[in-house]
């Protein structure tokens, strides 16, 4: 969740027809009665040692050439990377520091990686810039033109992987303490589009292709932070952390608004990091997080059809912002491991072959 809409979250600071609530940390805990059946619990393999001064936000992961997978997680207070062993939660190392030169940030978000190159969105440098693997060194930045206050990001590879598109969430607030929404008409600049190519060199070129966003009042994106696609479906899935109807909206790969959402009582809080768990023919998952205290629920849907099937908690894992889904298996994860945020100051892993046990979803889901 974005810090500045942190104060959203608290049950008396509710959003209103006539104005929000002060931007800044909340002080209430995040808590709700789920509208659904209670979540089955799902203990988790590891939640890692806390490092409250990071800030933890988004993940993502990586397979290093030694056979090990790395988690790399957006660390917005002390604006660098942090690596971590993605099998056993150590943390291995920090990356960059504040500033605004290649290779080093502020207050980065959202995060993606491609191949060997890494995807970082900068809210506060108002751009997205892109590190080669596993060396982090600086390739690209762009998106300085264009962009105002960017939080989350997904990559739509070709085929041949000669390029990508590239679709950004824009969540910019008006107000002295940016704590109110822009006007509707503006509103249609909530997702921010860059058409990439990639040289033979490892270079990365981006072409803005523009900006998408519903107006109406049904459709339109008010706080936006997740986003994620599914091109095998024409989706992509965009968390409105909009009180009191927080909700997944769909939209279509061209930035068309196609009238749907999650029911409106899926989240009891915030729709938050979401993900897909791709199978083999167009099978397979959506996995989101709705942003309680004291204990995260994780939502599953149906991938075609967006049905939920079901919910899960941990026994550990609280107020999570960025999920990642690996569902490539390992020694350690034989079917794939869902990782969590936990309450801004760790990560923590789910082995899939559990959630698969428990919620009674496709075994032979690779």
């Amino acid at each position: 969740m974005p810090t500045t809409h942190r104060s959203f979250i608290a049950a008396g600071l509710l959003l209103c027809a006539t104005g929000f609530a002060a931007a800044g940390p909340a002080t209430a805990p995040r808590t709700a009665t789920a509208p659904h059946s209670a979540p089955i619990v799902v203990t988790e393999a590891y939640v890692s040692p806390e490092s409250p001064g990071d800030e933890l936000d988004s993940l993502a992961t990586w397979r290093h050439p030694d056979g090990r997978t790395w988690l790399i997680a957006t660390a917005k207070s002390s604006h660098q990377l942090v690596v971590f062993d993605a099998d056993t939660g150590e943390r291995l190392r920090a990356v960059g520091d504040k500033g605004s030169l290649p290779g080093q940030f502020k207050r980065p978000n959202g995060i993606a990686v491609l191949g060997d190159r890494l995807f970082v969105v900068e809210r506060d440098n108002r751009r997205i810039q892109v590190l080669s693997l596993p060396d982090f060194a600086p390739v690209a930045s762009f998106g300085g033109d264009e962009l105002r206050a960017p939080y989350g990001l997904w990559l739509n590879p070709d085929a041949d992987g000669g390029g990508a598109d590239l679709y950004v969430t824009d969540s910019f607030m008006y107000g002295e303490r940016f704590d109110k929404l822009p006007p509707m008409a503006e509103l249609d600049q909530r997702v921010r589009r860059y058409r990439l190519t990639f040289d033979a060199n490892s270079s990365v070129r981006a072409e803005a292709r523009g900006h998408f966003g519903d107006t109406g009042e049904r459709d339109a994106l008010r706080i936006v932070e997740s986003i994620a696609g599914d091109p095998a479906h024409n989706r992509l899935l965009i968390a409105d952390e909009y009180h009191p109807k927080s909700t997944l909206r769909e939209y279509t790969l061209a930035g068309k608004a196609t009238g749907r959402q999650l029911p409106e009582d899926t989240f009891s809080f915030e729709a938050e990091g979401v993900a897909l768990w791709s199978c083999r023919r167009g099978k397979g998952y959506w996995v989101s997080v709705d942003q309680l205290a004291p204990l995260t629920v994780f939502h599953v849907f149906d991938r075609k059809t967006l049905r939920r099937v079901g919910s899960i908690t941990g026994r550990t894992v609280a107020t999570t912002d960025g999920i990642a889904l690996r569902s490539e298996g390992n020694t350690r994860f034989p079917s794939g491991a869902l990782y969590a945020v936990h309450a801004d100051k760790s990560v923590a892993a789910f082995d899939l072959r559990d959630v698969i046990a428990a919620l009674k979803l496709d075994r032979n889901c690779r």
